[in-house]
């Protein structure tokens, strides 16, 4: 018996949710956790498959890579769920003292905290975890397991010869439910034709003959409000394939990203050594947190 409950714990589980790059994110520190552990990571997706919060159905996404794959039984996430946090002031000692130094870490603070790279197994990870300073110590690691399993199809192909036959820049447009769903949008929020204008207008003081890749969830839009006042595609047949296009975007000379992980992870894997790449300086909409360190340094914050 002592065996049995030796084997259960000794692992992480990190528990995905969201889009695929909310996974990323979340796999990146699970992995990172793993090594310095030098023990196995597996995946709790019991929370997939339903609707989110923004009535929006999240599936595993993850399968589309070649990473570290391993699922958590419910036997495995039943024994870290005893130890996660209780709500209420009374339960503060608890929360601080056995939880989260333990063996139920959750993200109490949406910045960076170094500490919890020093968590020792066994550990449950539950949040969001959206900072590069989680797996940056990995960071080759991470972009061999976020290399695509499948061939490209020939539509992407055929984006990907441009993309490379050009002094290319993507153009990343979120909306969906960024705009569909009231409280998302109050949330988070979108960005405006303003920012597109500027990055557009900062990225040609620096490089010559921009050749512009737009992807987005809603084209009419894009095409509507975004004039480059160069050449342009839009990337419009891979709504079936959102992997294929964040590997485009990866393979763009620059970025111009919107407030969306998705499109962050697009520029994070650009392996341009002197890509320039244009974020939103307010990641959320909501001033509380609107300080949301996200960015990375090197990054153009507009």
């Amino acid at each position: 018996m002592f065996l049995v409950h030796k084997k259960i714990i000794l692992m992480i589980i990190v528990k995905l949710q969201g889009g695929l790059g909310n996974q990323m994110f979340q796999y990146s520190l699970g992995r990172h956790l793993s090594i310095r552990n030098k023990t196995n990571l597996k995946f709790d997706i019991s929370s997939l498959g339903l609707k989110d919060p923004s009535n929006t159905k999240r599936n595993y996404s993850l399968s589309v890579f070649k990473v570290e794959e391993s699922f958590a039984t419910d036997k495995e996430i039943g024994w870290f769920k005893k130890y996660k946090f209780k709500k209420g002031k009374l339960w503060f000692w608890y929360n601080r003292t056995i939880a989260s130094r333990k063996k139920y870490l959750w993200e109490e603070n949406i910045n960076f905290e170094n500490q919890i790279l020093f968590m020792n197994n066994p550990i449950y990870i539950d949040g969001w975890w959206q900072n590069e300073s989680y797996f940056k110590e990995i960071s080759e690691i991470i972009k061999k397991d976020f290399t695509l399993k499948k061939e490209l199809s020939e539509y992407s192909k055929k984006i990907e010869r441009e993309i490379k036959n050009s002094n290319s820049v993507s153009i990343h447009v979120r909306r969906g439910d960024y705009v569909s769903d009231k409280k998302t949008n109050e949330w988070i929020g979108v960005c405006s034709p303003e920012y597109y204008e500027s990055a557009i207008n900062e990225i040609k003081k620096k490089i010559s003959n921009p050749h512009f890749f737009i992807f987005s969830d809603d084209q009419g839009w894009a095409k509507l409000n975004i004039k480059t006042g160069s050449p342009t595609i839009y990337v419009s047949e891979n709504s079936n394939r959102p992997e294929e296009d964040m590997y485009l975007m990866s393979l763009c000379k620059n970025n111009i990203i919107a407030n969306s992980s998705f499109s962050w992870w697009g520029a994070w894997l650009n392996k341009n050594n002197n890509k320039i790449v244009i974020a939103p300086k307010r990641w959320f909409k909501a001033e509380k947190m609107s300080k949301f360190g996200i960015i990375p340094d090197s990054w153009i914050k507009i």
